[in-house]
């Protein structure tokens, strides 16, 4: 490190992961990695299982299960983290939060992580040994550890990436993930517009039909018992001259007005019967009631025999009313044909299609709705789309200033590096902005957000993805995370091998860039370069073993002698002198 003391990191009150613990995870069968504050180094062999320990950090912390990763022959396996967190309340401010919000707070500033991968089965997350969905797991990890893995830097080629970027730098996420849930009901509530536009033909088709069935039901304006009533009447009106003779018979037979009748009448007949009664009493009197009882049956029979001729009277043949009960019935046949096997069916069969109407009227008010929905998130994510295009341009300059700082000190202080920020305009696709012209969008804002750079002086700047070889894009990517570093409050950085494309020069100087970062935070870096590791605060060697017929890989904290032994075989391989 050129002409720089190398003072030890401060140790005081950071967030730090103390202790990883991995069980049968790969080629690891059971590993203790004990870890230090500031710069963590991990050196070894290719092949060793340096980049596996950084896969079990990964799977510590996201709950994923990889069956790749679950050593051969077992049928689960275990990784657990304790960290120690910073008491300083404005430390990591969000994870405090949801450890608070979710009961996993604890008082002695610790917080152990553990993940069972089973084979089989679903795999089990505990956060300070309460069980945690993977969801709220992931968000945990992301607050406590910034993992770059071995080929990430490579994403730099992806613009989506330098969005991801600018918005942490411009701390504009929040906003951004705002948008993008107005986004995904916008995109949401279009696909139900589409889905009710390509349904409307067959729809109002359906509605119509339903309109006349309805319409059919309703004027007929039927009557539970109806049917059974009309076939009386018809039954009655069809037989009237038998009902009105046989009535006269009747009535003959009762009172006798028929004088060409040769025969007493039932009346004439009971009188004569009530004379001879009333002699058996004066005899006897114990026929006295039976003689009022014949007495009592006159009248009545006298009132029947007349309401049977008011009946005969009236009965009267009516042909139009014939031909209207005849009508009726028909009309009842023909909605039983089509709508049920009786009156009852058919009005329950109204209910239901009157139901049914009413949920295609809502289908076509649920357009409408939706195209007021639509207009309404349009502008909605016109507004923040635009406050969030403001704060990335704030954060433009800034961020350009910061990562040039960082590249000076990176040794590449002739690098010109700007960000680019383009919109397009689109007609009624787009969303409005407050200058009413209309923009194209994603997720992610109206914003392209590109990073732009030139190696060479007199050179214009190009997209970083055309102009930066392999080397160049692994400092682009440390000047990016050094710049970020001063914006964000994740307590641990993770790279796993930042030095690809990186020679001996380049790595002294990204060693001394990592141990930088380092002075606020925790830093685990794997690395292959001697230049790099002799950065280390704690120094870590992972080597591959056979025992037996199984391949192990092991770790070893190494100090001293054994650290100087790692370095010089690093640079000189192992017959160094």
């Amino acid at each position: 490190m050129a002409n720089e003391v190398k003072l030890p990191p401060d140790t005081g009150e950071d967030d730090l992961l103390l202790e990883l613990r991995v069980r049968d995870f790969g080629i690891i069968e059971d590993m203790n990695w004990s870890l230090s504050s500031g710069l963590n180094v991990i050196t070894g062999e290719t092949g060793a299982g340096k980049s596996l320990v950084i896969d079990a950090v990964e799977a510590l912390l996201s709950g994923k299960k990889d069956e790749e990763n679950i050593r051969y022959g077992a049928n689960e396996t275990h990784i657990e983290g304790v960290f120690t967190l910073s008491k300083k309340e404005n430390d990591t401010p969000q994870l405090r939060a949801l450890l608070l919000d979710n009961g996993l707070d604890t008082d002695d500033e610790t917080l152990v992580i553990s993940c069972e991968l089973h084979r089989q089965g679903r795999s089990v997350a505990r956060v300070n040994r309460h069980t945690v969905p993977r969801g709220l797991l992931y968000q945990i990890g992301c607050s406590l550890i910034d993992i770059h893995g071995q080929s990430e830097h490579l994403s730099l080629l992806n613009t989506e990436y330098h969005l991801d970027f600018l918005d942490s730098y411009a701390h504009a996420l929040d906003l951004r993930h705002s948008f993008g849930t107005k986004a995904s009901e916008l995109h949401q509530a279009e696909q139900e517009l589409e889905s009710l536009a390509k349904e409307g033909k067959e729809i109002a088709h359906h509605e119509e039909l339903l309109r006349f069935q309805i319409d059919e039901i309703r004027q007929a304006k039927l009557q539970e018992g109806e049917e059974a009533k009309l076939e009386q009447e018809r039954n009655i009106l069809s037989s009237s001259e038998k009902l009105k003779a046989s009535s006269y018979e009747i009535y003959n037979t009762l009172y006798g007005e028929d004088v060409s009748s040769p025969s007493a009448s039932a009346l004439e007949k009971l009188n004569e019967a009530v004379q001879t009664m009333r002699k058996l009493v004066e005899l006897d009197p114990a026929l006295k009631q039976q003689l009022d009882t014949l007495e009592g049956t006159v009248p009545e029979l006298e009132e029947i025999a007349r309401d049977i001729r008011s009946y005969a009277d009236r009965m009267e043949y009516d042909p139009k009313r014939l031909e209207e009960i005849e009508s009726r019935l028909e009309l009842i046949r023909n909605l039983k044909r089509k709508y049920g096997q009786s009156i009852t069916e058919i009005l329950e069969y109204l209910q239901k299609v009157e139901k049914e109407l009413d949920k295609l009227s809502y289908s076509l008010d649920r357009s409408a709705e939706l195209k007021q929905l639509r207009n309404s998130l349009k502008q909605e994510m016109g507004h923040t789309a635009f406050e969030l295009s403001q704060a990335r341009t704030r954060a433009t300059k800034k961020l350009a200033v910061e990562v040039k700082k960082e590249l000076r000190d990176l040794k590449m202080s002739q690098v010109q590096f700007e960000v680019s920020i383009n919109q397009k305009q689109a007609q009624e696709e787009g969303i409005p902005f407050p200058d009413g012209k209309n923009y194209a969008f994603s997720k992610g804002g109206v914003d392209a957000v590109e990073f732009m750079a030139s190696t060479n002086p007199g050179e214009p700047v190009k997209p970083l993805a055309k102009i930066a070889s392999t080397g160049e894009i692994s400092r682009f990517m440390l000047a990016l995370k050094g710049a970020l570093s001063k914006t964000d409050n994740i307590p641990i950085l993770v790279f796993d091998e930042i030095d690809i494309g990186v020679g001996g020069r380049c790595g002294e100087i990204i060693g001394e860039k990592l141990w930088t970062l380092a002075q606020n935070r925790q830093v685990i870096c794997v690395t292959h370069l001697p230049q790099i590791a002799a950065f280390a605060d704690a120094h870590h060697s992972i080597q591959k073993k056979i025992c037996g017929t199984r391949t192990l890989s092991t770790l070893e904290t190494l100090q001293g002698e054994s650290r100087i032994g790692e370095l010089a075989a690093m640079l000189a391989g192992s017959q160094y002198t």
